[in-house]
């Protein structure tokens, strides 16, 4: 049954949006807010709310909420393009494809890291909730690349612990537009939510400590191959700072990419490989480390940016 509250505006609220205020006064999304809006769920002093009114203290809300989403499961399905890179009684490590998230989420559909572990007969540690169980650490949809899973509790906390401690050595490889000034540097500025748009994160004053080192690799026409070495594991935090430094993924017009060059280079996505992974083994601490060759896609991209 769906949820009916009525409530007055609260001076906290005075002067804001409607959809920015409700957001922050019920804990939910602020595009979870706008469908509700835009589908006549929200009353202000009886009117039906449009996302850009302003609130005033006072105003009565009636705000009918949608039922809460089912339960989360992950669904045993094959995926092509997955290769188990390494496991044994701890952890397994995969390179994922392109278009596989790495466990089920509100919205998503698609196949999954853990659905295709499932589907292989693959058991996980069964720490963390039920859809994300074994998950220490995520890619993109859209990025490719190594990615370790755990089996066993112990590796579960062990690795939860080493990503947090930054002991895990991730080195991506991107391509971005242009030519980064310096070639060799790091990018050491905050992360958070983008003010208008939930879908996508931006740096922003009192974001989340975020750190990314680059080195110039190879140098096109128009990009620059680099390799990144993250320190902090923000999500989308390579596409955001590259971004910010006006040199957005090659392909990646979320969030800047020059949607031209995307169409010449063939990309349905930005050119970002999770290319190694490097790490303290679960079991004894040994150094592992395991290495993704790039995928079709942007080896094809790449050879027309260094073909000119």
């Amino acid at each position: 049954m769906a949820d009916r509250r009525e409530l007055p505006v609260p001076d906290g609220l005075d002067g804001m949006r409607a959809d920015a205020g409700l957001a922050r006064l019920l804990g939910i999304s602020r595009t979870s807010v706008g469908v509700m809006i835009d589908s006549g769920n929200v009353l202000v002093n009886g009117d039906v709310a449009g996302r850009s009114d302003r609130l005033s203290p006072g105003m009565w809300l009636e705000i009918t909420l949608p039922e809460p989403d089912r339960p989360l499961v992950v669904v045993p399905q094959r995926v092509d393009g997955l290769e188990i890179l390494y496991q044994d009684a701890d952890i397994v490590v995969v390179d994922k494809p392109v278009g596989v998230a790495a466990h089920p989420s509100p919205g998503w559909n698609g196949p999954t890291v853990l659905g295709a572990l499932a589907a292989l007969g693959v058991s996980l540690a069964t720490s963390g909730s039920e859809e994300r169980q074994g998950i220490v650490h995520r890619l993109d949809v859209g990025t490719t690349g190594v990615m370790v899973v755990a089996k066993s509790e112990r590796a579960y906390s062990v690795l939860k612990d080493a990503f947090r401690d930054r002991t895990v050595e991730k080195i991506y490889h991107a391509i971005i537009q242009g030519y980064p000034d310096p070639s060799s540097g790091t990018i050491d500025a905050p992360i958070g939510r983008h003010p208008k748009a939930d879908w996508k994160f931006a740096v922003v004053a009192g974001g989340r400590d975020s750190i990314t080192h680059y080195d110039t690799l190879e140098v096109f026409r128009s990009a620059t191959l680099v390799e990144v070495h993250l320190e902090t594991g923000r999500t989308h935090q390579i596409r955001v700072h590259f971004s910010a430094m006006h040199h957005p993924c090659v392909g990646d017009t979320t969030y800047g990419a020059d949607p031209v060059l995307t169409a010449r280079l063939g990309l349905s996505r930005q050119w970002l490989h999770a290319h190694q992974l490097a790490f303290a083994h679960p079991d004894d601490g040994r150094r592992v480390s395991f290495v993704s060759p790039y995928p079709a896609d942007l080896v094809h991209a790449k050879d027309l940016l260094a073909a000119g």
